[in-house]
């Protein structure tokens, strides 16, 4: 009978670890989902973030992107405007530009692919940013 129950719990705790380990597998699954060599996560559609530095403010990005390549244009409040940008991802790695505000950005996006961060440079001017993918809504179809 002790051999039992100790038999028993020895078994759970091996389930448990098991579980445990599955568990971590899973969600480091897509932690390394787009380090693979040769794919970067896909940044098209549309972001929202802000800044803060030697400017404050927030903005509103709308991309397109092939492969590497990112193109689209930037919604800042301050100063107040709509730029074209063009940019890169490379892994985690990212760095665009506004052209019209003389603006460079570089940071790393989230292993999500949903936020991203980091600094940017205008002249003299630096500050920190961030921003977050906007997601809408998929269309769910009821059964009548």
């Amino acid at each position: 009978m002790l051999f039992a129950r100790t038999y028993q719990r020895g078994l759970r705790g091996v389930v448990a670890l098991w579980v445990a380990v599955l568990v971590a597998g899973l969600c480091s699954t897509a932690a390394f989902a787009f380090t693979v060599a040769g794919q970067s996560p896909n940044l098209a559609g549309a972001w929202s973030g802000s800044y803060s530095g030697g400017y404050a403010g927030s903005f509103t990005l709308h991309w397109t992107q092939s492969r590497s390549r990112l193109k689209g244009t930037i919604a800042l409040s301050n100063p107040h405007g709509t730029y074209n940008i063009t940019g890169s991802v490379n892994g985690t790695g990212i760095k665009f530009g506004a052209v019209g505000v003389g603006a460079l950005y570089s940071g790393s996006i989230a292993a999500s692919g949903l936020s991203m961060s980091g600094h940017w440079t205008s002249g003299p001017a630096r500050g920190t940013w961030k921003a977050h993918k906007l997601l809408t809504p998929s269309k769910i179809k009821f059964p009548a």
